[in-house]
């Protein structure tokens, strides 16, 4: 049997063009009935906010009339655009109760979405005004953790131009003064013993470190690189620790910078501590079954400082950033 040819006019299936004429067999006319199916079905569906908002209103007023003295908008309006609606939604979502008018099931229900999608869209819009932040903040972070810190640094200076930065290098113990005294609208320190303050961010543990291949003789003491006495914790944990275990050390370099350290650890020259996500590439972790005798350092902790009083809106930001950085959480403003 053959299939019989029909004439059919194609409106929506030419996107709006003019309506065009062909002829189609009996299958070929199925195929594009059910492609047309599915575009349909698969439209995209946006919520006017205008629409949702006039919901509220009048279901709040318990009216058209109150609800149109208290936007001060026509009745005539408040009532074309929750006919719209309803038209996009396919049911009635108001019912009239004598004077008063009602939300229906339906109603009731979308209007709860509707208070929860203008809340995110007010919101979303109150967020972007106040991110346009000036001013100036100071922050101190110890030389160890500067690099750590860049991305977050940087995220804020891109998302804040306007800002000064003013970002100083120094021992936790100087950063800690100078946050105390008002120099510093934000430190990030290592916590120093016996000193009360700061929120506690993150419990490091510290490791010895050394150049790939380095070596020490039975009867040789450890050599150390160190921060100036009384500057570091890093320095105390290890010849504490050392001592404790009866360790024979020494102590062959001091610097006041990681990348004095860096040099004459990587050199080969020396060991020194530091927290583990922090070694540098061209040093490594100590294995302890290379050196006998060599004992487990203890943990630090990470502390964030902020200056006493109202802090600007550029410092709480900062502040908060890092602190979500050192916390795992999402450190973008």
């Amino acid at each position: 049997m053959t299939h019989a040819k029909q004439r059919f006019m194609l409106g929506k299936l030419t996107s709006e063009r003019p309506v065009t004429h062909f002829y189609l067999s009996r299958d070929s006319l199925n195929l594009i009935l059910s492609i047309n199916n599915i575009d349909s079905m698969s439209a995209e569906k946006i919520f006017d906010l205008d629409q949702l908002r006039t919901l509220l209103d009048v279901i709040d007023a318990e009216g058209f009339s109150a609800a149109a003295r208290r936007t001060d908008a026509l009745q005539s309006t408040l009532s074309m655009k929750i006919k719209r609606l309803e038209a996009a939604v396919g049911q009635p979502l108001l019912i009239r109760l004598g004077r008063r008018v009602a939300p229906t099931a339906a109603g009731l229900h979308l209007a709860d979405t509707a208070r929860k999608i203008l809340r995110l869209n007010d919101e979303a819009w109150g967020d972007l005004a106040s991110t346009r932040l000036a001013g100036s903040v100071r922050v101190g972070v110890p030389d160890d953790y500067a690099a750590s810190l860049s991305e977050t640094i940087r995220t804020f200076r891109l998302s804040h131009p306007d800002v000064e930065l003013d970002l100083s290098c120094a021992f936790s113990v100087d950063l800690l003064r100078n946050v105390q005294s008002g120099d510093l609208d934000v430190a990030l320190v290592t916590r120093q013993p016996n000193v009360p303050g700061g929120e506690s961010l993150k419990r490091e543990q510290l490791a010895w470190v050394a150049a790939p291949g380095f070596e020490l003789g039975p009867d040789d003491p450890l050599p150390l690189s160190v921060y100036p006495r009384d500057m570091c914790v890093f320095r105390n944990s290890m010849t504490e620790a050392l001592t404790a275990a009866d360790k024979p050390w020494k102590i062959v370099y001091t610097s006041m910078s990681l990348t004095g350290q860096t040099a004459m650890v990587g050199a080969g020259l020396a060991v020194t501590a530091l927290p583990r996500n922090m070694i540098p590439p061209e040093t490594q972790e100590v294995d302890p079954s290379k050196i006998p005798g060599l004992p487990r350092l203890p943990e630090i902790e990470i502390a964030l400082h902020r200056r006493a009083g109202r802090p600007t809106e550029a410092a709480k930001v900062l502040g908060d950033m890092i602190r979500d950085q050192f916390l795992g959480a999402d450190p973008r403003p």
